[in-house]
């Protein structure tokens, strides 16, 4: 029997997303240096809970929906001003700065595994972003080598191209995640609430004088 002071916010999918986005991002980066298989699927696995978080923003429950939480720039900037002062309303779902967040850190984790498939592609010749394998013609053998090497440093200059945009998109991840967490504390400090628990439970605490 629930406590008749909560309401259900979030819904299943949104939580089971949430702590397997955390676990997938958690053993790619983990596994970053080794370039091995639990990389790649950990990569695979990030990329298939976006775009199913996409689809559930549009499908979802009323607080999973991105016509629910994503605000006008103004509201952000007016919800930050407050925030500053001590004053921000309380949220039940997304405020408008988390919602924005969240717009943020799927958009950051969509380039950090695009260019991580582009990355493999061109060094394992794998994925789904990996080119077909060219018909090789009759031709002189000067001719083909030449080929072969232009191809090889175009390879190159491509794979260095994708690693730094990996990179640099996982280290801006890192980032975001940082913000997030503290914008987790002090939102929990300021409105006396446990988030990380209403993440687990997907219930919060009734108030009246929420905005939403």
């Amino acid at each position: 029997m629930q406590n008749d002071n909560s309401v259900a916010v979030w819904d299943i999918f949104v939580r089971i997303f949430h702590w397997s986005l955390v676990a997938a991002f958690a053993v790619a980066y983990a596994t970053s240096e080794e370039e091995n298989s639990w990389h790649i699927y950990a990569g695979y696995t990030v990329l298939g809970l976006i775009s199913l978080r996409l689809v559930w923003g549009f499908v979802g429950g009323r607080y999973a929906r991105f016509g629910e939480f994503v605000r006008s720039p103004a509201a952000v900037f007016r919800y930050v001003s407050q925030l500053r002062q001590g004053t921000a309303p309380r949220y039940l779902g997304h405020n408008p700065l988390g919602g924005w967040m969240v717009l943020a850190l799927l958009a950051t984790l969509f380039v950090v595994t695009i260019s991580g498939l582009k990355v493999y592609a061109i060094e394992e010749g794998r994925g789904p972003l990996a080119q077909g394998t060219e018909m090789i013609t009759v031709i002189g053998a000067a001719h083909a080598e030449d080929r072969e090497g232009n191809r090889a440093e175009a390879d190159g200059d491509a794979e260095e191209f994708w690693e730094e945009i990996h990179e640099g998109a996982t280290n801006f991840m890192l980032l975001l995640i940082a913000a997030h967490v503290l914008g987790v504390v002090v939102s929990s400090k300021l409105h006396h609430e446990k988030l990380v628990k209403a993440m687990i439970t997907g219930r919060k605490a009734k108030d009246l004088n929420c905005d939403k």
